[in-house]
């Protein structure tokens, strides 16, 4: 049985490492409520592209306050899209354990 569980817990940590490439290939888009910027990131949280209105670049206050803004509203989204994918990993490689069901 404790050889059963420790190959399950291996595979289950493999899967999770597949999975987190995976999360590499997830693109997550985010706009500004304007359109003025959009930025692109990874499930797992990487930037890959940042697009912006060239007005944006006139004003360096109005331009720092949308980063932030619509960074902080992709890396969520991104994050909420990591999370799950990853619990779903671990929680299909946990052992079948009476009443854990409980901990949600």
């Amino acid at each position: 049985m404790f050889g059963d569980l420790m190959g399950k817990l291996k595979e289950t940590q493999q899967k999770v490492e597949a999975t987190k490439k995976r999360l590499d290939t997830v693109l997550i888009d985010e706009s500004s409520a304007d359109g003025k910027l959009k930025i692109t990131l990874t499930a797992n949280r990487n930037i890959k592209s940042i697009e912006m209105a060239d007005d944006l670049l006139e004003d360096k206050e109005q331009l720092e306050d949308y980063l932030i803004l619509t960074l902080n509203k992709a890396i969520a989204k991104a994050t909420n899209v990591n999370e799950a994918e990853l619990a779903a990993v671990a929680k299909e490689g946990m052992p079948n354990i009476p009443g854990m069901d409980l901990f949600k």
